[in-house]
């Protein structure tokens, strides 16, 4: 199946597509600032620089986007028809950076928690689980 755009338009819609500062990270930004707590943001010196950084605490937090990192149990995930085997194996690369980055992360003493966008809709839940990973000792992947 043909895109339904031509390449240029295509093109300037792919290339407003941001990594950093977007609807579901930000929400989680002011969600834990309101809470009280302090973060780095993007740390450079860490693999896959993760969105929000707690370092006294040794912990990273991931808000991922439900299409980009293939949330398995999410509707939001789908491969677009034009192009299918670009896309696959791109958000497979995706997956596979995502997975080797927590690995070496947590390799290195910190902790880990992703937080998918469709999570997001449940505001409460997702709190409680920041909450929780958050006054927690230890290090791990949530």
């Amino acid at each position: 199946m043909a895109d339904s755009v031509s390449p240029e338009v295509r093109s300037r819609i792919m290339a407003r597509v941001k990594s950093k500062g977007m609807k579901p990270e930000m929400r989680v930004r002011r969600l834990l600032h309101s809470l009280g707590y302090r973060y780095r943001l993007h740390r450079p010196d860490l693999p896959g620089r993760p969105d929000l950084v707690f370092p006294s605490r040794r912990k990273v937090i991931f808000v991922n986007g439900c299409f980009w990192h293939r949330h398995a149990s999410c509707d939001r995930v789908r491969i677009p028809a034009a192009n299918r085997a670009y896309w696959l194996a791109k958000l497979e690369r995706n997956q596979a950076r995502d997975i080797r980055n927590i690995a070496l992360l947590e390799k290195n003493d910190w902790a880990v928690i992703t937080i998918w966008e469709c999570q997001l809709q449940d505001i409460s839940a997702t709190t409680n689980r920041l909450l929780t990973f958050l006054e927690q000792p230890g290090t791990g992947h949530i």
